[in-house]
């Protein structure tokens, strides 16, 4: 949404807070049914724990169809979508004719983050597969159930399953700066992890980057422009003369021009893209 609609008002805390309670209430309901089932079965020398379904065929694929779709197939697809619709807000949107370095900072930073999301989700995608694929193939042919290895398969998807998160730390760490100074500053009292100078800054000024380059960007795109000036002397025609808009000058503390508003009103001076702020003088 920040994004894409970049204007539109964010999620309140009240909504944060309901969307929160959905995921969870959807992740207990869709826990219940192997928590209600599960039951222990003692034999010679072993104890089993297995879910007794009311009907072992028919339930236990089902249960397992629903799952991959809620939990694998639908969040990806929904993610796939999101994904592509940013990027090609931030691949296929740039503003004609504007080269402000701040604001191809801006679009590189936000380009970065979509991509290490991606990579982010492709690694769910990948970790998480095996593991679905396994319930629909032995619910399909329950022969595989009395194979051998079987048991070993299982551990195998699972394990990789449950792995998935552990790969997110090492993506952000490889692709995100500040991140990886983060992770140093909390890990600095290890003997072979050195926090830098760049890291303390790029940590310092974390908080105040987003402000600061909202403020900037809104300055560049009006930091240059056309001034076309009327003199009384010539009649009706105008004199076109290219300047720099006030706005170039020094700007105030809140990041709005400090001065040059009221002189470039009082001379008759409008403004649009390109301008040389010597000339005002």
């Amino acid at each position: 949404m920040a994004i894409i609609h970049p204007l539109k008002p964010r999620l309140s805390a009240t909504a944060t807070k309901v969307v929160i309670i959905c995921i969870w209430a959807l992740a207990i309901i869709l826990a219940f049914p192997l928590c209600f089932y599960s039951t222990i079965k003692k034999i010679p020398r072993r104890t089993l724990c297995y879910v007794a379904w009311p009907r072992p065929s028919e339930d236990s694929f089902t249960y397992h169809i629903i799952v991959t779709v809620l939990v694998y197939i639908l969040p990806l697809v929904v993610m796939g979508i999101t994904y592509t619709m940013v990027g090609i807000t931030l691949w296929g949107g740039e503003i004609p004719g504007d080269s402000s370095d701040n604001y191809h900072g801006q679009l590189r930073a936000k380009r970065k983050v979509v991509k290490m999301m991606i990579i982010v989700v492709v690694t769910f995608a990948i970790c998480w597969l095996p593991y679905h694929v396994y319930f629909i193939v032995t619910g399909v042919n329950k022969l595989l159930n009395k194979w051998k290895y079987i048991q070993q398969v299982y551990l195998s998807v699972l394990w990789l399953a449950m792995s998935s998160t552990m790969y997110n730390p090492i993506i952000y760490c490889c692709l995100n700066s500040r991140f990886r100074a983060g992770f140093k500053r909390a890990f600095r009292w290890c003997p072979f992890i050195k926090l830098s100078s760049y890291d303390e800054l790029e940590l310092r000024t974390t908080r105040l980057h987003p402000t600061r380059q909202s403020s900037m960007y809104t300055l560049s795109r009006v930091e240059s422009s056309v001034v076309v000036a009327y003199d009384p002397t010539d009649g009706d025609v105008p004199q076109s003369v290219q300047k720099k808009s006030a706005a170039q000058r020094q700007p105030g503390a809140n990041g709005c021009p400090a001065n040059g508003a009221k002189a470039s009103l009082r001379s008759g001076l409008y403004s649009a893209p390109n301008a040389s702020p010597e000339e005002f003088s």
